[in-house]
């Protein structure tokens, strides 16, 4: 017994800082993708014209869909196959899976925006969104989509409003055709 008690011991001596070690490379990595992220974000709002400006964005779309958990990443691969083979009630359902393993993961909130969208429930949408934007305030897609449901509910005060942020961020939105009003505007 004294045996397993000093090998166990041996193995948790070994096991914290193999731990500690395991948990400071997600954060570092983390770290990485978010000023990767800031970067992109910085391009984006300077790029010189929609070419330039799509192919940034699809840059951040691919940091946003590409999470670096590998559990996450492969269920985001999925949802995106999803979303070609089946319908939104079935994407929502893994993305509820999804969810409640990952509250934090603002990407798969604005997916089950998207689909609650498809479904025609905008009130679920709005508030996915709203969830979305909690996460990752710089959700261009996020807050095209918000401007497009108000646009559909005849609110066209808070359609500009969730534009404007969204141009903000991404100057070349196509959603920004939806308001001629803007054409004017600088932005």
């Amino acid at each position: 017994m004294r045996r397993w008690i000093a090998r166990f011991r041996f193995v948790m001596a070994l096991a914290g800082p193999l731990t500690a070690f395991a948990l400071v490379l997600p954060a570092a990595a983390q770290t990485e993708r978010e000023s990767t992220l800031d970067a992109l974000f910085a391009e984006l709002r300077t790029a010189p014209d929609a070419a330039a400006a799509q192919r940034i964005a699809n840059k951040i779309w691919d940091a946003w869909t590409h999470p670096d958990d590998f559990i996450l990443y492969t269920s985001m691969i999925d949802v995106l196959e999803m979303r070609q083979r089946r319908g939104p009630a079935d994407v929502i359902a893994l993305l509820d899976h999804i969810l409640t393993n990952h509250p934090n993961y603002a990407e798969a909130w604005n997916q089950r925006a998207t689909m609650y969208f498809a479904l025609g429930d905008y009130e679920r949408s709005l508030a996915d969104i709203a969830r979305t934007l909690e996460l990752e305030p710089r959700h261009f897609g996020a807050l095209a989509g918000k401007a497009v449901i108000y646009l559909q509910l005849d609110q066209r005060d808070l359609a500009l409003e969730a534009i404007t942020a969204a141009l903000a961020i991404h100057p070349f939105l196509a959603e920004k055709a939806l308001f001629p009003e803007l054409n004017a505007l600088p932005i």
